[in-house]
């Protein structure tokens, strides 16, 4: 199986699931394979707990195998960064579901102001003992992206739905968000099957465009309307897609219904 949630079903306990399931929706972009072995290489250092090993995580310790790895842009420094979140999450609120909730409202319109809520306070994290004094940007905060700032939050709104959704993918050992506020994880096969769908009129990628394809989604299923993203992604995975293809839409089993060639309307980012 090439999605990564596979790599957090290696573990029987919940709250080892939830720890692995963040290092590998964190971890997803670039090149499956890629992917994988990152997210393999990290998981092996946490050992067979990684919720223990996030609970007795010492910064102060060289962690000289975390410190070696990198996936693309990220170092082992942020990844050590990235456990010192981490830790101070499950120290604060016992689990990374209940620190997400502090800033979660069933009344709201979707997970948008609880994201913002839970990347503020993840970057507020005291980091100091990671990064130089001088570091005016610091790596970590790639993993905690805000809506706010029109991200469409990709690799989050992933990991929500492998929390919150519960089939022969997704885990649902997260109980109290409810999944008809999910957002669809934003990547470049989605927006591309969306486009061609007229899932939504947006040009560029963003958090506006993430939620305007979820309220399309949501028209077919009011209550779940991220259990369609696995298939628009995947069908871009597994090339499938015509687009840009030699084939065209000879393979696509949604020939006839896409229409990737006519232009929609630009529209503006603001949310």
């Amino acid at each position: 199986m090439a999605d990564p949630v596979y790599l957090a079903r290696r573990y029987a306990d919940p709250a080892d699931q939830e720890i692995a399931g963040f290092c590998a929706a964190g971890l997803a972009f670039g090149q499956v394979a890629s992917v994988l072995s990152s997210v393999e290489a990290l998981l092996s250092v946490m050992g067979p707990s990684p919720a223990a090993f996030v609970r007795q995580f010492d910064p102060r310790r060289s962690h000289r195998a975390i410190r070696t790895l990198r996936h693309r842009w990220i170092s082992g420094s942020d990844l050590v960064a990235l456990l010192v979140v981490l830790r101070y999450m499950v120290d604060t609120a016992g689990s990374i579901e209940r620190f997400f909730l502090s800033g979660y409202r069933p009344e709201a319109e979707d997970i948008g102001s609880a994201l913002d809520h839970f990347c503020t306070r993840a970057r507020g994290v005291d980091l100091r003992r990671v990064y130089p004094a001088a570091a005016t940007r610091q790596g970590v905060w790639y993993f905690f992206p805000k809506p706010s700032d029109g991200s469409g939050c990709k690799r989050l709104n992933l990991y929500l739905r492998w929390m919150v959704r519960r089939d022969h993918i997704d885990l649902g050992i997260w109980s109290r968000v409810d999944r008809s506020k999910l957002v669809v994880p934003l990547d470049t096969h989605v927006i591309r099957v969306g486009q061609c769908l007229k899932l939504t009129s947006y040009r560029s990628p963003g958090w506006p465009m993430a939620r305007e394809i979820t309220e399309t989604l949501r028209r077919l299923d009011p209550d779940d309307p991220v259990k369609y993203d696995f298939s628009l992604c995947h069908l871009g995975m597994q090339g499938a897609c015509g687009f840009n293809r030699p084939q065209g839409d000879q393979q696509c089993p949604l020939r006839g219904v896409c229409v990737p060639h006519v232009d929609t309307p630009r529209r503006s980012r603001q949310s």
